[in-house]
């Protein structure tokens, strides 16, 4: 349309331009220029959102294939696999149930947090790059997208000043526990779907309202209301959609998500009995639309997950064993700047500090709920729905201090109910950052909005309450390289595209790192064993791994402790059972493995002479 505009110009140079065809021909990158302009500021948040996220794991660059996050290196491992595995649909090789692990039987990505969505989209990236890159990238990635999400939901939804929602965001996107989670649980810290979903059911509900009908149009009321219908349906596929979209990111964040909303809808049903008398029954025809066109989504992949070959119904987690410690909320987390490493024994591992919130944050945060009042009704769901999350963030029998007091929790009344097992109890913590942040929002923006004392006091208070909550940099180290035998591309000498490999030792929960073999090879082969979730507890409930074979055992425990055990023919025949067992095709010990040379020696009494292809030993079985 631009170039059309300027020959019409150059033909006719006595006719002078109008005006619509001067904005016509204004060059496109003019136009770009003034969209920037009027929302530099949402730019700069967002950028430093990123910014700040890259400093979060920045130890893992440049090389990512070298380095890991050394509190949790074994889950990293995990999910460079998973990553690999995504990878593949692109390749037209993908399944629900997956033969690259836990060969012969294989393993269900769904019954486990394989974050589908993020490996296909990232598929690409990780074919190119490797999926240590892939994984790097979404670590830091998650944490600036959910903090992004969250400020543009309170900007535009709330129509909280950018002070207010920069404030409430941050502490979404980048409080302790979405920090900790950072440590290699990707599902946990993909949460940036979440906002979307909020925004759509207010979208729904406010489509479904009445009032705001007839406050729109007066003669052209019927058009109106079929607008609104409109507006109610588009609403309803967008959150079967985006709701579909996260079960395949993460079910445990939707599910902690579900809870939070339902409190928060039943608290607003309850306080403005007004707008519950109007807008209940389109709301609910909305919902029920969406719920479902979701279903006939997620169905089958539910179904699989659940019944399905290889699924599991249940948690693998003990919920006594994941409880929330009541002095942590005072606490402050050791990857904050201001905490203390004393205070990690306060729960089960660097990845959970979700309840690390510190007392100056609490009481900030208290101050502002009784400051806001009843005036909002979002403020009252929020505080409504932070306590009943926290409560239940206690788990079945409160802990003080690390000592079971034997009280009850609130949590103990959930218990053992389907799909509420397989959230952790202390992870219901995690719901409390967005509540905390969108009350600090709301109060700051008040505050801003006023010309009072509390116009400078209140903003003050809540950045020195999170200060003290501003993460340093997550701690990695060195990992050993992979051998050339993977890295080199040698392993198709031993093993065709598809066939099985038998790493040395093989892989398990503890210690997953031959699964970085096959990631690294873009899962092109299988291995048995391995680290997921499968049907293997007693009477088929959930656990982690499978039955080792007794050869894989012998394995370990050379691997551990060296030394050469008595092989006779028994161990030899049981050698030979267990590689028909996994259709194994090559069986392989690399250079630098501890206690390289005791295996070696047993591997050779086991199949008998190996073969030396680069830094590997290999016995083609």
């Amino acid at each position: 349309m631009s170039s059309a505009a300027t020959t019409a110009t150059d033909i006719l140079p006595e006719r002078a331009a109008g005006p619509a065809e001067r904005a016509t021909s204004r060059p496109r990158t003019a136009r770009i220029r003034a969209a920037l302009r009027r929302h530099r500021a949402d730019l700069a948040v967002s950028l430093f959102f990123v910014v700040l996220a890259g400093w979060l794991i920045h130890g893992l660059w440049p090389h990512p294939g070298t380095r890991t996050l050394a509190l949790n290196p074994a889950d990293q491992a995990l999910y460079e696999w998973f990553l690999a595995v995504d990878a593949r649909a692109l390749l037209g090789d993908f399944g629900l149930l997956t033969d690259r692990l836990n060969a012969p039987e294989g393993v269900n990505l769904m019954a486990n947090t394989s974050v589908i969505a993020l490996g296909v989209l990232l598929a690409p990236v990780t074919l190119l790059l490797g999926a240590p890159v892939t994984f790097a990238l979404l670590a830091a990635a998650n944490v600036a997208g959910t903090a992004i999400a969250w400020y543009l939901l309170f900007t535009r939804l709330l129509r909280a000043r950018r002070l207010a929602a920069g404030l409430g965001a941050g502490l979404c996107g980048f409080g302790p526990g979405m920090v900790s989670q950072t440590n290699s649980h990707l599902h946990m810290t993909a949460q940036w779907l979440v906002p979307v979903i909020v925004w759509l059911v207010v979208r729904l509900l406010r489509a479904a309202d009445p009032r705001r009908l007839g406050a729109v149009g007066t003669a052209d009321g019927i058009v109106r209301a079929g607008a609104d219908r409109r507006r109610m349906v588009s609403s309803a596929v967008g959150l079967a959609a985006t709701v579909s979209a996260q079960v395949f990111i993460g079910e445990e964040v939707l599910f902690l998500a579900a809870v939070t909303m339902l409190i928060m809808a039943v608290t607003c049903a309850v306080v403005d009995r007004e707008l519950t008398r109007r807008a209940l029954p389109g709301f609910a025809a909305g919902m029920a639309l969406a719920t479902g066109l979701a279903a006939l989504v997620l169905a089958y992949p539910l179904w699989f997950q659940f019944a399905g070959p290889q699924g599991v119904a249940d948690g693998v987690f003990n919920p006594l064993h994941f409880s929330a410690d009541l002095r942590s909320w005072t606490a402050i987390s050791p990857l904050s700047v201001a905490g203390s490493e004393s205070a990690a024994a306060l729960t089960t591992g660097p990845a959970e500090y979700n309840t690390f919130l510190g007392w100056p944050l609490l009481l900030v945060t208290v101050g502002c709920a009784v400051w806001l009042g009843r005036r909002r009704t979002v403020a009252c769901a929020c505080v409504v729905a932070a306590v009943v999350m926290a409560a239940l963030s206690l788990g079945p029998a409160l802990v003080l201090g690390g000592t079971r007091t034997g009280v009850p929790g609130p949590y103990a009344l959930l218990a053992g109910l389907p799909v509420v097992d397989g959230a952790l109890p202390m992870r219901f913590a995690l719901a409390l950052l967005p509540l905390i942040g969108t009350l600090l929002a709301l109060a700051v923006d008040r505050a801003l909005r006023g010309t009072g004392r509390a116009r400078r006091l209140l903003p003050a208070a809540v950045g020195a309450a999170l200060l003290p909550l501003l993460p340093t940099p997550l701690p990695t180290v060195e990992r050993p390289p992979l051998p050339e035998f993977v890295s080199g591309g040698h392993w198709r000498a031993c093993v065709e595209p598809g066939g099985v490999l038998v790493p040395v030792p093989l892989p398990s929960p503890k210690d997953p790192w031959p699964m970085r073999w096959a990631a690294a090879a873009d899962a092109a082969f299988r291995l048995p064993e391995g680290f997921f979730i499968g049907p293997y507890g007693r009477r088929a409930t959930a656990a982690f791994g499978t039955y080792p074979r007794p050869t894989s055992r012998l394995l370990a425990d050379v691997g551990k402790r060296g030394g050469r055990p008595v092989i006779g023919p028994e161990q030899r025949r049981q050698a030979a059972r267990d590689v028909d067992f996994w259709d194994a095709s090559c069986v392989a010990l690399a250079d630098g493995t501890p206690h390289a040379e005791s295996l070696r020696i047993v591997l050779e009494q086991l199949y008998g002479p190996s073969t030396r292809i680069a830094d590997a030993w290999i016995w083609r079985v």
